[in-house]
Formats: C-alpha cells, sequence, structure tokens
C-alpha cells in the first residue's frame, strides 16, 4: 500500500470519528441525569412520535423531549459555534492566542444580559438583550479601530481589549446596584454560563443568526488559509484583506453573540478546542472549521454532562470549561505551539 492511499485511511478515520463523536454523545446524553433512562428507553421514545405503537409514559416523554433534547441541543450549537468563531478569529488574526471574545462580544453581552435581569426582563428580554449588546460591544470596537489613521490589526486588538474593560466595569457597575438577595445573584449565575434554563422558544431566537454566521464563515473558510498568511500575500491573489476580515468577524460576532445569549459566558471553548482540532486535522481552513465544529459541540455537551452529574447541585458550566481546559490548552500548546503556522 502507497503512503498517499495510507493517508487517505487515516484520514477518512478522523473524518468518520468526528460526524460519529457527536451523534454518540448526542444519543447517550439523554441516558444521564439525576433521572437515568435506559438506553432502551430512549430509543423509543425518540421513535415515539414516528411510531404510535411505541407507546412512552408521559413522565419519560417530558425528560426526553422537553428537558434533556433542548438542552442537549443547545450544548451541540453554542460548544460548536464557539470553536468555530475560535478557529476563524485565530486565523483572520494569524494569533493562536486568540479567541472569540477578542473583540468585547462576552462582555458586551453579559453587560446587556446583567442590565436586563436588573430591569426585571423577562428571559426573552434578557437573551435578545444580551444578543444587540454583544453585536453592539463589537461594533463600538471596530468603529474605534477605524477612527485612526493607522488602523490595523494590532488597534483592532487594543479597541477590542479596551471596549471589553469597560463593558466588565459597566457589569460590575450594574451588580453593584443590584439587590443582593435577589438580582444579584441571578446576575452572578448568568455570568458563570449555564444551560438549565434551556428551552425550545429560546433556541427558536438563536436559529436565524446563527444559521446566517456558520454558513458565511464556511463558505469563506477556503479564503482563511490565504488571509492567514498575510494582507500582501491576499492582495497579490486578488483578494481585499480588509473587505474579507470584515465579514468574517461579523459572522463570527453573530454566531458568537446568539451562543453567549443563550448559555451565559462560557470560556475556554474558542481557544482550546481550535488548538486540539489543529494538532488532530491539521491548520487547512477548509478541514480545520467544520472539523471545529464538531470537536467544538463535543467537547461542550461533554461538560454539559459532567456539570449536571458529577455532584448533586449543578455546575456552573464555565467554572468547569476554566478548571478543565486550562490545563488541557496548556498541554496542547506545548506541544503544537512549534506547529503553528
Amino acid at each position: 500500500m502507497s503512503e498517499n492511499s495510507s493517508l487517505n485511511i487515516d484520514n477518512l478515520i478522523i473524518y468518520l470519528l468526528l460526524i460519529a463523536l457527536p451523534v454518540f454523545l448526542f444519543f447517550v446524553s439523554f441516558m444521564l441525569g439525576r433521572y437515568p433512562v435506559a438506553p432502551i428507553d430512549v430509543i423509543k421514545t425518540i421513535l415515539s412520535p414516528i411510531f404510535p405503537s411505541l407507546a412512552v409514559s408521559p413522565q419519560l416523554n417530558s425528560i426526553v423531549f422537553t428537558i434533556r433534547l433542548p438542552r442537549i441541543i443547545a450544548a451541540l450549537l453554542v460548544g460548536a459555534c464557539l470553536s468555530l468563531a475560535g478557529a476563524s478569529f485565530q486565523g483572520i488574526f494569524k494569533n493562536p492566542l486568540v479567541s472569540p471574545d477578542l473583540l468585547g462580544v462576552s462582555a458586551g453581552a453579559g453587560f446587556g444580559a446583567a442590565i436586563a435581569i436588573l430591569a426585571n426582563a423577562g428571559n426573552a428580554l434578557i437573551q435578545l438583550s444580551a444578543f444587540i449588546f454583544g453585536i453592539v460591544s463589537v461594533s463600538i470596537t471596530y468603529i474605534i479601530s477605524k477612527s485612526y489613521k493607522a488602523g490595523g490589526i494590532l488597534l483592532l486588538v487594543l479597541s477590542g481589549t479596551a471596549v471589553s474593560a469597560f463593558f466588565n466595569a459597566l457589569i460590575s457597575g450594574t451588580k453593584f446596584m443590584a439587590d443582593p438577595y435577589d438580582k444579584l445573584p441571578q446576575i452572578t449565575y448568568w455570568l458563570m454560563g449555564s444551560l438549565s434554563a434551556v428551552n425550545f422558544n429560546k433556541l427558536s431566537m438563536i436559529i436565524i443568526p446563527l444559521l446566517i454566521g456558520v454558513t458565511v464563515i464556511m463558505i469563506l473558510r477556503w479564503h482563511l488559509n490565504v488571509l492567514s498568511m498575510g494582507d500582501e500575500e491576499a492582495q497579490s491573489l486578488g483578494l481585499d484583506p480588509g473587505k474579507l476580515r470584515l465579514i468574517v468577524i461579523v459572522a463570527c460576532t453573530l454566531v458568537t453573540s446568539a451562543a453567549v445569549s443563550i448559555s451565559g459566558i462560557i470560556g475556554w471553548i474558542g481557544l482550546v478546542v481550535p488548538h486540539m482540532t489543529r494538532i488532530i486535522v491539521g491548520p487547512n481552513h477548509k478541514i480545520l472549521l467544520p472539523a471545529s465544529l464538531s470537536i467544538g459541540a463535543s467537547f461542550l455537551l461533554l461538560i454539559d454532562n459532567i456539570s449536571r452529574t458529577f455532584i448533586s447541585i449543578e455546575i456552573p458550566i464555565g467554572i468547569l470549561t476554566a478548571i478543565i481546559g486550562v490545563p488541557i490548552f496548556l498541554y496542547l500548546l506545548r506541544r503544537g505551539y512549534s506547529e503553528w503556522n
């Protein structure tokens, strides 16, 4: 067998595993929780709408379809989108330490949610406020960076740092004004990240921005390889690096803001998973971005399963992603940093 054939077989195995992993975790997640569900009951419940003869109890139907299904879908979507945005940002900014909240989207979304909670808004308005302020914060970052004649990538990053600090200060001010027995715990818990309150109504609010953002990024993934090599290389091939970078930033902001609005602030997914994926499939964005979707979705679903089953009290996801993500990131950095290009 030739070396090329061996490589093709290895790649095929990797691609099959990337497809099978989230599907496997999707099914297993239905069985986990304070009310364990047997595999055969999961299969019967999932198939019961198609085959009415597979009668299941109302309690089991509620557990699978009302409680666990929306949460599982949310974990898959949020993990996939944060990983996709992180991989895209690392490519366009040519920096392996970049994450989706680089330009202030998480801080802006956090402030939007905090101010809505302080105003005693309902769940839908809290989610909408987080989504809008996430987009507003990135818009402010971009406007600031373009207000200087010497605008460039470095200035955009510095503007993002400043805007993030500003919105974090506003979050602190909101927490200072909040009722310490009612609103403050609610704001704090939202900022730590959780999927415990997800339902299909919340999911329906983010589907359109997620689809738009993911579609744009996947279409442009062919150009990110060129953009990651530098603006001069991109211009020599007939691409407008400034315009292309703006489109990717807008798309990443859409998916990140939508994801954060439903889950709260979940760190490290958009930083760790792209590194992990790059070591597995390489730096080619044509393969890297779809693989990041799969691994990111699987990673966050696994973390969410741990958060709701590890102890009797549910652990906020943001805490677990940091505890688990930091050592993984340090290991991946030690192994793969020299291979970054």
